[in-house]
This record gives C-alpha cells, structure tokens and sequence, in this order.
C-alpha cells in the first residue's frame, strides 16, 4: 500500500496524530516540573537557566 493510501485511510478513521493515545494521564514528577520551567530552548543546549527563576 502506497504512503499516500495510509494518509488517506487514517484520515478517514478520524486519527490526528498517530502513535498518540487520545487520553492519557500520567504522573509527572516535581523534579520534571521544575526543570521544564527553568530548562531554555534546545539550540542554546537545553541548559538550566536560573534567571527564570525571578526574584
């Protein structure tokens, strides 16, 4: 089957993003939390970057 036959069959089946689960909870820790907020963007290296954290 063509790439463009699977495009077109999962559209119709209603999947918007495949390989993701639709509801999904899932316990993220605080120490993930903390750097998600403080980390800076991939291209200046993903770095923790304490001037985030305000005064």
């Amino acid at each position: 089957m063509p790439n463009w036959q699977r495009v077109v069959k999962r559209r119709k089946s209603g999947v918007t993003k495949p390989g993701t689960p639709k509801n999904r909870e899932r316990q993220v820790s605080f120490a993930l939390r903390a750097y998600a907020s403080l980390a800076t963007s991939a291209d200046k290296g993903a770095v923790r970057d304490k001037s985030k954290l305000g005064d």
